[in-house]
């Protein structure tokens, strides 16, 4: 019983941390050009984001060839974050559809060319709650802290797999309508041979009638 418990305790601590990984980028932009990352996000998730471009001269301001123009769209081309010159920023949002949503980086041209160097995070879902925000030590007690923390994830990973079976049944019906169009397409093409032999046929009979050959 104690051994079961012991395993209990390490899958939920597991869990509880794997929530609160957040995923970090670190890349680098040149100016003029654009670098755009994608996240799938599910309806009725919500989404956070922070960004901030290094300054390659500590202990002065940022130069306005470093600044960064930053834009979040989902799918359907709807904007959800935009923000123009600007050095750091955050974002933040519930998504209203699903889908592939994009946050695209866009530095000024500048001559001559020079690198930007910019840190990334998007937290989506579970992750986006910072439970560590909301719970008070000296009012929650930390196992109840924990709890809340692996039933919220829980619920996450419950919706999650419906997404996922939704997403699945409509690439199914996405296969049987394509299998069905091809059957017909099949048939069609069958049928066409057919007449064009037919025809081809009628008219090499006809040809050597006409010569006296048949």
């Amino acid at each position: 019983m104690f051994l079961r418990s012991q395993k209990l305790w390490t899958v939920v601590l597991i869990l509880v941390i794997s929530s609160r990984v957040a995923h970090s980028l670190h890349f680098d932009l040149h100016s003029g050009r654009t670098k755009c990352i994608a996240e799938d996000i599910k309806s009725n998730s919500m989404t956070v984001g922070k960004y901030s471009v290094d300054n390659p001269h500590e202990g002065h301001d940022l130069p306005q060839s470093h600044k960064i123009s930053v834009k979040v769209t989902s799918s359907n081309g709807n904007a959800y974050h935009h923000a123009d010159q600007v050095a750091t920023g955050q974002f933040a949002f519930s998504a209203v559809e699903a889908g592939d949503y994009m946050a695209c980086f866009s530095a000024v041209d500048h001559k001559p060319e020079v690198t930007l160097s910019i840190d990334f995070e998007w937290r989506t879902g579970v992750q986006s709650k910072s439970w560590a925000t909301v719970a008070k030590k000296s009012q929650v007690e930390t196992m109840e802290f924990d709890v809340k923390s692996l039933l919220d994830t829980v619920n996450s990973i419950h919706e999650e797999m419906f997404y996922l079976r939704e997403r699945e049944e409509q690439m199914q019906d996405l296969n049987r309508s394509t299998n069905t169009k091809m059957a017909w397409l099949s048939l069609l093409s069958l049928f066409v041979c057919i007449g064009v032999a037919a025809m081809q046929y009628v008219h090499l009979k006809t040809f050597f009638e006409k010569k006296k050959v048949i």
